[in-house]
């Protein structure tokens, strides 16, 4: 559903043009739209006098959901430094936190010492706006 989103034109779809395009059930489907909206991957918008919702991947939905993932390790070390805390250095379950707080931080220096992205000169093309657009 993510890739036909990404390729598709015009860029939004109802559900059942979705459903259609990609032969996927409409239960299965409508699982999937709420998860990827959710997640910041989509938006979606009513037409005026309408009640079909369209769905269109969002402005940036890349390095937004890339985004929040970064932030999330910062939970996970947070959650590890507890962790250690809590069994004490000498514990036989420390050597599992330490090598999962280990792993997160290396992302995390990867992460804070990455070059920042550099935007997408096509966003800047005004058809891509969607002035009365609504997200969930």
């Amino acid at each position: 559903m993510l890739g036909w989103l990404m390729v598709c034109d015009p860029p939004e779809q109802s559900a059942a043009d979705i459903s259609q395009a990609i032969g996927a059930s409409r239960a299965s489907l409508t699982s999937n739209l709420r998860l990827l909206t959710s997640m910041g991957f989509l938006t979606w918008r009513t037409r005026p006098g309408e009640r079909t919702v369209f769905y269109r991947m969002a402005d940036d939905a890349w390095a937004v959901v890339v985004r929040r993932q970064i932030a999330g390790i910062t939970s996970f070390l947070d959650i590890t430094r507890d962790g250690l805390d809590l069994v004490g250095p000498g514990d036989s379950r420390a050597a599992r936190i330490r090598q999962a707080h280990a792993t997160f931080e290396w992302m995390a220096t990867i992460f804070d010492n990455a070059p920042p992205l550099r935007p997408d000169p096509a966003n800047d093309d005004p058809a891509n706006d969607l002035d009365d657009e609504v997200t969930s």
